[in-house]
């Protein structure tokens, strides 16, 4: 079919075609891009470099992708008062404040850590002078094998630093991601509340 426009039905299709395929084609190259944007970041399986603070100290290792926040302060970096118990982020022994917030060292790749502010409970004494949660757990012996018990006061220190005043429920619900498998709870708990009275006071 022609007419006056110098038009033709097969040009007419073989245009439209072509527009179809470069439009195709352009769609699949911007998802490809987008994909690639998305795709996660491949770490390993050489060393990775990894620096974070620990106790207001610089640490910078270069760690297997594999090792975990637990094997790096305690088998690297010597921190040894964090647990290793169940090392499947059921017990809390392993609990640290990272940033701010309690973490389960056992269940975090020390390279998700990186850049991070991290508190064990070998920072929590000032020289001779132990913090108020840790004392209050000795003298309301709340310590028992000692396996739970930087765990327990890690998250007592972060539920204190959050709720300076908590209730006996509160306290409860503070370190219900922690087991004492010794079954010292009710020391445990009243360790707790007298730390914050304590706290309160100064000491």
């Amino acid at each position: 079919m022609n007419d006056n426009s110098g038009i033709s039905r097969r040009r007419f299709i073989k245009g439209v075609g072509g527009g179809v395929v470069s439009t195709a084609a352009m769609g699949a190259a911007g998802a490809e891009a987008a994909a690639s944007r998305l795709a996660p970041k491949v770490i390993g399986p050489d060393r990775v470099a990894v620096s974070f603070t620990v106790n207001g100290k610089l640490h910078e290792l270069k760690l297997d992708p594999r090792v975990s926040l637990l094997d790096a302060l305690r088998d690297h970096l010597s921190y040894t008062g964090t647990k290793r118990v169940c090392n499947r982020g059921q017990c809390g022994a392993c609990t640290v404040i990272l940033n701010g917030r309690t973490v389960l060292a056992c269940q975090m790749f020390a390279f998700d850590a990186d850049g991070a502010e991290i508190e064990t409970i070998e920072g929590l004494a000032e020289g001779d002078q132990l913090h108020a949660v840790q004392a209050q757990f000795v003298k309301h012996d709340a310590i028992q094998c000692g396996f739970c018990t930087s765990g327990f006061v890690m998250s007592s220190v972060a539920l204190l630093r959050e709720n300076p005043s908590p209730s006996s429920e509160q306290i409860r619900a503070g370190v219900s991601g922690n087991i004492c498998r010794c079954g010292t709870y009710p020391n445990i708990f009243k360790a707790v509340e007298e730390a914050a009275k304590s706290m309160k006071k100064g000491g």
